[in-house]
């Protein structure tokens, strides 16, 4: 699933966006602030952002200039949100790497059309079709997970751990984020149950298991 990050300070704007984008069928994080949208950011990174230019914390457009800095968010494709709609804040935005503008106040269906249109130009297809990985293939459309030509059999959680992985190859992913992430809790106490998924993934994987790798005291990561 696509997976949309929005940093906007007003919380009603930001609920109004959210349920829109999670009715559209994609998953959403929401920020009030910078600090907390760059602190979630070094746990793995959106498929799209939605950066309102006036925070309360830092303008927008620095946050831009900082992301487009970035080696892991320098092609991240971002959309400004604001309230401003005069020509100059639309051509700093866009100088600044922007990829589209949308101006307060907008529709639903403008912020989705907007939104999936940006997703088509920059490849980013609600179902990418297909991740590969060393002798690995996943397909999350079909569910397939192909190692050596061959199909093997993952249970529904195993092969969603095992995505979210792979979708975020290179980045270290601890823990708790994956357990909030694959199975909606706090990690507090269910250690147990992420590291028997790791170790039946590894064990249905065969040899291409090399590519799962523990960080320890911190969690795991796909090269």
């Amino acid at each position: 699933m696509i997976n949309i990050y929005i940093v906007e300070d007003d919380r009603n704007i930001l609920e109004i966006e959210t349920y829109a984008l999670t009715s559209g069928g994609f998953e959403v994080m929401g920020f009030e602030n910078a600090r907390d949208f760059f602190d979630e950011l070094e746990k793995g990174l959106p498929d799209l952002l939605l950066l309102d230019v006036m925070l309360p914390d830092m303008d927008g457009i620095e946050i831009l200039k900082r992301l487009r800095g970035r080696e892991d968010t320098r092609n991240l494709p971002i959309i400004m949100v604001t309230a401003k709609a005069t020509e100059l804040d639309t051509v700093r935005g866009l100088d600044q790497g922007a990829d589209d503008y949308i101006s307060k106040p907008f529709g639903v269906m403008e912020l989705i059309s907007r939104v999936k249109a940006l997703l088509r130009r920059t490849g980013k297809t609600e179902q990418k079709e297909s991740y590969e990985l060393g002798n690995i293939t996943l397909n999350p459309e079909s569910r397939d997970c192909i190692v050596n030509g061959e199909r093997i059999e993952l249970t529904y959680k195993e092969y969603e751990l095992f995505l979210l992985l792979v979708r975020n190859a290179g980045t270290v992913l601890t823990r708790d984020v994956l357990m909030e992430k694959i199975w909606g809790i706090d990690f507090e106490g269910e250690s147990r149950t992420l590291d028997m998924h790791i170790k039946t993934l590894r064990q249905k994987l065969g040899d291409e298991s090399q590519h799962i790798q523990t960080v320890r005291n911190v969690g795991y990561v796909v090269r």
